[in-house]
């Protein structure tokens, strides 16, 4: 089920960053933020029912499952972001927390939780901090990795093709890598927004099923 979650945040990943760069409209984005919330934490409920989920797994699937819940009702409750901001800080330190504990079973993993760490550095910087002139680059990193670190990986792991090794996880860090850098240099050229756009949504990738 953790897969599928992961499937679902891929989706999710994408249109937070459409709606961050302007080009959904913010409660189009907050509403499926919600909904995707509500299914991951349904799943991650009836992953522990069943039992056999690796602890990490369904630790994963709650925090991202409660940080797409957070930010739908942020937005259409109209809370200002603060919170939420603060909430997914903690979450990108507990992210680099449990990349480390990926690194030894799960290089590929732990590289990728690497990745959702940062993205939601960027949104504590915007949100709770104030610095807004990272919505830009947070819009343009969610979408360019919304496929690389979630869906392709989703598809994989469904296929029981989930790669393993440190050569996967080297590949997925040089990529990951000029993800980051393509996306601050379309932030920087100013290609993402139309006037008065910057919105404030959330990642929220979940972790594999051992």
């Amino acid at each position: 089920m953790a897969h599928i979650c992961l499937l679902l945040s891929g989706a999710a990943l994408l249109i937070n960053g459409l709606g961050t760069l302007g080009f959904l409209p913010r409660r189009d984005a907050g509403v499926f933020s919600l909904l995707v919330g509500c299914t991951q934490l349904a799943l991650g409920i009836a992953c522990l029912a069943v039992g056999g989920t690796a602890p990490l797994t369904a630790a994963g699937m709650f925090l991202f499952g409660t940080t797409y819940a957070y930010v739908g009702l942020d937005v259409l409750l109209g809370l200002g972001s603060k919170g939420l901001g603060w909430f997914c800080g903690m979450v990108a330190a507990v992210g680099l927390v449990l990349a480390g504990a990926w690194l030894g079973s799960d290089p590929l993993l732990a590289v990728l939780w690497l990745c959702w760490s940062a993205l939601w550095g960027l949104l504590f910087g915007s949100a709770a901090l104030g610095v807004t002139r990272l919505d830009p680059l947070a819009g343009w990193s969610l979408v360019l990795s919304s496929q690389v670190t979630a869906t392709v990986p989703a598809l994989l792991g469904l296929a029981g093709l989930w790669p393993s090794g440190g050569g996967a996880a080297g590949v997925a860090a040089v990529l990951l890598a000029g993800v980051f850098v393509l996306a601050q240099r379309l932030a920087r050229r100013g290609a993402a927004a139309p006037p008065g756009a910057s919105e404030k949504v959330a990642p929220g990738p979940a972790g594999r099923a051992s």
